[in-house]
């Protein structure tokens, strides 16, 4: 391969760290919302389904959230010399990331992704 452009590696630093900054907004922002539905649904509904909603938007924001960061890292990884340390890093921090991803991604469905949809699920998802 030709010799690496600086420029280039500076461009995709600061586009790592932007979607990094974009991730960590991204989680405070779905917080802030989640919190302010959960009061509006409190007052309407109850609270065990205002907490049950809180959780399934909490859940999905840091899931998106995750998403954003785990793109920042590989853009990182690509703009600082890619070698095998910094690979085996990035891999660890992604497979972490999955791991957290998949954990969430089951805790508000409430099954696994290979287990199809839940009748009772679906005619949640309706009313959303």
């Amino acid at each position: 391969m030709g010799e690496r452009m600086p420029w280039v590696e500076a461009a995709a630093h600061q586009v790592a760290v932007w979607v990094e900054i974009g991730g960590v907004l991204m989680l405070v922002l779905t917080a802030v919302v989640a919190s302010v539905l959960m009061l509006r649904d409190w007052r309407a509904a109850g609270f065990t389904q205002a907490y049950q909603g809180y959780r399934r938007n909490l859940g999905r924001g840091i899931l998106l959230g995750l998403e954003f960061l785990v793109i920042a890292d590989i853009i990182g990884t690509v703009a600082v010399e890619p070698s095998f340390h910094n690979l085996g890093v990035l891999g660890l921090i992604v497979l972490i990331r999955t791991f957290l991803s998949f954990s969430l991604e089951v805790e508000i469905e409430g099954r696994f992704p290979w287990q199809g949809t839940h009748p009772r699920h679906e005619a949640k998802q309706d009313q959303i």
